[in-house]
Formats: C-alpha cells, structure tokens, sequence
C-alpha cells in the first residue's frame, strides 16, 4: 500500500477513534440520560445537513409512518414544505384539500404542530407529523409576514382524502389557445399529459400554455417523457453529475414529441421547483418555449435512499441537474451559511453565480446560479393578510360566497357575464365579508385597493364555483389570471421573442 494511502487510512481511523471518543464522554458525564442511538443519529443529521441542505436521514420508525401514507393507510393535509431560512415553510397548497381550504398559504411557516414547537426538527420528520387517521385533526401554528415582526394564527385541519391529479385543468383560454396546468410529476402526470394535450388538440389549440407554477418537482422519468412532447428526437432534456459513473446520465428524448412544433409559452415562479424547473430551463435552452412568471426556487439535485443496517436510511445527494445549454439549475450551498443559502430561494442567488453566461440553440444568452429567470417577468401579486386566513378556517369565505351564488342565475349568460363583472365581485362580495371578519374576528381588517381586488376575486371564483360547478370556477380563474394574460399578449410576438435579438421587456408592474 502506498505510503500517502496508508497516512489516508490512519487519518481516517484516528477522526473515528476521536468520534467515538465525544460519544463515551457524553455517555459517562452528561448529567442528563441519552442513549447511543440519539447520539448517533444526531451526528448523522449533522454530517448530512454539512454536506448540503436536501440530504437527510430517516429513522425506521419514520419509514414505517411513511410506508403507511404511501399505502394510504394514513392521510395529511395537502401541503408540500420546504426549508426556508431555517423554518419549515410551505412551499405548495394541493388544490381543495383540507389545508386549501383551511386558508394555509404558499409562504407560510408552521411553527407549532399539536401545540409542539417544531423548531429543529428536518422537513421530513415535520411532514409525518402531519399525518394521521382519516377524520383525525391537526392543530397548525402558523406564521406570516416578515420575519421579525410576523402575524401568527392557528388552523385545525381535519386529514382526509382528497383527489390529487398531476394535471389539474386543460382548458381553452381563447378560440386558439389551450391551457393546461401541471401541478407535479408523479403518478400518472405522463399519461394525464398526453391525454391532456391530446384534448387541446381536438379543440383545435393552435397554440399551448403550460403552467408550472408552483410545481415542486417529482420523477425524473415523467419529467423527461413530459419535456419530449414539446420536443424533437434525440433531444437533450438535462444532464446529472456526480462522483460515480453510473450518476452521470445524459436524458434524451426517445421520439418526436406529437406537440413539437406547436407555439409554447410556459410559467413558472418562486415555488416551480426540482424536475419543473429542469424542464422550463430545457425548453428554454432549446428555444422552444417562452418562460414568464418569475424566477424558479433553485433546487434541482439527482438524490438516492441507501438503506442502513439498522434499518434506518439517508436521501443523499449523488450529482447535480444540467440543463442542455451548461447552466447548473441548483443554487450555490457551498461557502456560505445554510440560513443564506435559504434566503436564496426563488431569488437570484449569490451574485457570482449568475454572472456566466450560456447560450440557447439559437444563441440568445440565459444565465444560471440559482433557479431559471423567466424571459418576461410578472411581479407579485398583492399579499394576503393573516386575517384571510383566519376567516377562511371559520367558512366567512363560503358563507358569503355561497349566500351570493344563490342571487346568480344558472344560465350560460349570467357565467359568461359574471367572468369580467369586477364591480358587482366588489360590491357583492367584499362588504359582507369584510363586516364578518371584522365583527367575528374582532380585528381592523384594513385594506387598500390591490387587496380589495385579490379579495374580490378569490371570493368571485368560489361564487363561481358554487353556482357554474369545477369548470365554472377554472373558466374564472383562467380569465382572471394576469399571468396567463401576459402570456396571450405574446404569442403574436413569440417568433420574435425566441430570436437572440429580441428584447423581452417586463410588463409594467401592477395588480395580478
């Protein structure tokens, strides 16, 4: 053995001797009882948490909850979380489940669980602390705003089933242009993909949107097969890196995509995520698609389990996602601190990640570092306060709602009309609510006039949905959408835009 290998192995077996040097100490001086097995776990979570912030370990008795929920012997609240500066944080709101409907927001912190502080705890141990029987409640302690000076409310959510469809509305936005929104990949999303597209088409879509708004990811394979509908064989959707060979793959797609050639403008935003965002930086480095919204949430990393002895196992990190132009999708976590690494999120990361440029097939210049930029940005909507949410836990939401739903008359008119009747939403629909909220929950609930239209709004597609059905309340938000708006305005512009000359200016700020 070379003498350099031999110093290697001596290293590594003296840090191991000082290791299990701390553990014995801690065993025979600690004042307070703790077993090994703690100890050891906590170092493993620390180890795991110095590498990067996506890798992580679970216990067997995790598993086994786990296990459970995926056999649906358990059920949770329909929430999707993430880390953010060191809060667990919702990431996705999974449409009419129980946290939907209990008012639980993108952006919100849970911080109390049953009356549990969680603080510490990693986001897959939060998760399973959600779960539960059928018909079991949860009591979240929530907070919202500002770090420093934040609004805090709490929600009871009773865990039941709820249907969970990778795509969840394929519509028609105009007499040429389908619409078609993806909320994750898993499951059947290829299948409910294609057979979505495939609907479009019949309706004679010349044109296609697709939103991945606030799509946190999923399977590699749906991904890929999903991205190759819009794309020609032999096409490159993204590369993996790692240490091992076997980790460094090139995806390619294995067939002429049947929607390649049809005009695509795609969204994304803050919570678009993982194999979203590989596949909006795909079609955006082969100029196949437009991107608006804002930028991605900057996570993409190929991760495996690897079981342990003792049956418990880590979700490591093994290499990272490549778009087809060079750009590395995941933002940086090396070299700085993990709540800075958080702080990142759906931002544009550190400032010398983002100063390489790369060049699409056709050589208009992207830039990566941290998430995918859109190439037309569309700023935030107005937020919504903490007291929303607490009358949305209580039903003000619906009762008013649905007590204006019964004044509508069923015909296709009155839907037709009701769509675009913003004044009558805020005439109808906000003084009621706002005299519950304030007389019920015995607070100001003050308003300016981009709240009063969010407000309106959300309180219009309930209305909606109550007199017209589902596709009353999908034709209304569609309609109301001015995301999907921009992205209407640019089809005409869209060869243009995909041009390296082109210059894509950002809507003028203003309501969403």
């Amino acid at each position: 053995m070379p003498s350099a290998a031999r110093s290697q192995q001596r290293a590594a077996y003296e840090e191991l001797q000082t290791f299990s040097g701390v553990l014995n100490h801690i065993r025979t001086n600690y004042p307070d009882s703790v077993s090994y097995s703690e100890l050891v776990a906590a170092a493993i979570r620390g180890v795991l948490r110095s590498l990067d912030p996506h890798s992580y370990y679970v216990s067997r008795a995790d598993e086994t909850k786990r296990n459970a929920l995926e056999r649906g012997e358990l059920y949770t609240v329909g929430i999707a979380l993430e880390d953010v500066e060191g809060a667990p944080t919702v990431l996705t709101v999974a449409p009419r489940s129980p946290a939907a409907k209990g008012g639980v927001l993108p952006g919100d912190r849970i911080v109390l669980v049953n009356d549990t502080a969680i603080a510490g705890l990693d986001i897959p141990t939060v998760e399973l602390r959600l779960a539960g029987e059928k018909g079991s409640k949860v009591r979240l302690g929530v907070e919202r705003g500002p770090r420093l000076d934040p609004d805090t409310f709490g929600v009871t959510l009773k865990r039941n089933p709820f249907e969970v469809r990778s795509v969840s509305i394929v519509r028609m936005v105009d007499s040429i242009t389908g619409y078609i929104r993806l909320e994750e990949f898993m499951g059947k999303a290829t299948d409910e993909m294609h057979d979505g597209l495939g609907k479009l088409r019949g309706w004679h879509a010349k044109r296609i949107i697709l939103d991945l708004r606030s799509n946190p990811g999923g399977e590699v394979v749906s991904a890929v097969d999903i991205a190759g509908e819009f794309l020609q064989k032999n096409s490159v959707v993204f590369r993996t890196r790692g240490r091992k060979r076997d980790t460094d793959t090139t995806y390619i797609t294995r067939h002429d995509g049947d929607f390649r050639d049809i005009p695509l403008v795609v969204l994304i935003d803050e919570r678009s995520a993982s194999a979203a965002e590989a596949v909006a930086a795909s079609l955006q480095d082969h100029d196949r698609a437009l991107l608006i919204g804002r930028r991605s949430f900057g996570k993409a990393l190929m991760q495996t389990d690897f079981l342990l002895p003792s049956g418990d196992y880590i979700h490591l990190t093994v290499g990272h996602v490549i778009s087809p132009s060079g750009r590395v999708i995941q933002r940086r976590y090396q070299g700085i601190s993990y709540e800075q690494y958080l702080s990142f999120a759906g931002k544009s990361g550190a400032a010398q990640d983002t100063t390489t440029i790369y060049k699409t097939d056709a050589g208009r210049a992207v830039r990566g570092g941290g998430g995918i930029a859109p190439d037309i940005v569309v700023p935030l909507a107005a937020p919504l306060p903490v007291w929303w949410s607490a009358a949305a836990d209580s039903g003000f939401d619906d009762a008013v709602s649905d007590s204006v739903a019964q004044t509508l008359a069923a015909t296709p008119a009155a839907r037709a009309a009701w769509l675009t009747a913003e004044d009558d939403w805020r005439a109808k629909l906000l003084p009621p609510f706002l005299t519950r909220v304030r007389t019920r929950l015995g607070v100001p609930a003050a308003t300016d006039s981009l709240l009063d239209r969010r407000l309106a709004r959300i309180l219009a597609a309930r209305t909606a949905e109550v007199r017209w059905g589902p596709e009353g309340r999908e034709e209304f938000l569609i309609r109301n959408d001015r995301t999907i708006r921009v992205a209407v305005e640019q089809f005409p512009r869209l060869r243009e835009l995909l041009t390296p000359s082109a210059a894509t200016p950002a809507p003028k700020p203003g309501p969403n």
